[in-house]
């Protein structure tokens, strides 16, 4: 299948449908070859021309999409046919009502103890049929690292969903990916928080122009201001940059 991988602002980027992104999923656990999926924004960005392990880490997922609206819209500008966000959150929502359906097997790791479980509860009460591998809440030392990743690999797992902050979460799975015998493993932030009802989604409307980061800042003002308002114009001036320089970083990768 055809994934439609381009070079934009130092990553590669699939420019893929929500749909196109779940065939591909399907096809990964098919083949049951492990592969670690992640997701860009304008953060990301900026984190990734400061770090370069996580540059590396992110442009070797061979599955990478839109998050951000900032994406589209600096990849439109740029000369990309990115059809449309795929958000981590979504495309989580997304992968469970399919696992409910396929019988895929899920694992979910991270996040506060409460939360964690609520989510599980949540959606088995919403698909009573979906198969939950195994859980674990999001704290614990680094020596217990192995030993998590052992217990995932015990678990047959078809898919892990791994709710830790950036880069904690591209680390720990770049790191143990290949003893998991997991095939699709995707970070999803602070997508259980959301499901739980612990932290807000911004509404529809906003999320559809592109402010959804606008909400989180103003839930949370203190954290959220050097990352979104700072964080922001780093990202506009890189693009501007690429743009003047007659698009040299937008490139097709065959």
């Amino acid at each position: 299948m055809d994934t439609k991988r381009i070079q934009l602002l130092g990553s590669y980027l699939n420019c893929l449908t929500m749909t196109e992104t779940l065939l591909i999923i399907d096809e990964i656990i098919q083949q049951r070859i492990p592969t670690q999926h992640v997701v860009i924004n304008a953060s990301k960005i900026n984190l990734m021309s400061e770090n370069t392990d996580l540059r590396e880490i992110i442009n070797e997922s061979p599955l990478i999409n839109a998050d951000g609206q900032s994406i589209v819209w600096a990849g439109r500008f740029l000369g990309a046919d990115i059809p449309e966000r795929v958000t981590g959150i979504d495309l989580f929502t997304e992968l469970v009502k399919k696992a409910a359906v396929n019988g895929w097997r899920l694992y979910y790791f991270g996040s506060e103890e409460d939360v964690v479980r609520k989510v599980i509860d949540l959606h088995k009460k919403e698909y009573p049929d979906l198969i939950v591998a195994g859980y674990r809440n999001g704290f614990f030392d680094d020596a217990e690292s192995k030993e998590i990743a052992k217990e995932i690999y015990e678990s047959h797992a078809d898919i892990l969903f791994v709710a830790f902050s950036s880069p904690k979460k591209e680390y720990w799975i770049h790191q143990y990916k290949d003893s998991l015998n997991v095939p699709f493993m995707m970070g999803v932030g602070g997508s259980f928080d959301v499901i739980a009802g612990k932290t807000k989604r911004a509404p529809k409307w906003m999320q559809n122009i592109g402010m959804e980061w606008f909400y989180r800042l103003i839930q949370e003002p203190k954290r959220m201001f050097s990352r979104y308002l700072k964080g922001n114009t780093k990202f506009i001036i890189k693009v501007l940059k690429t743009k003047i320089r007659g698009n040299g970083e937008l490139r097709n990768e065959k």
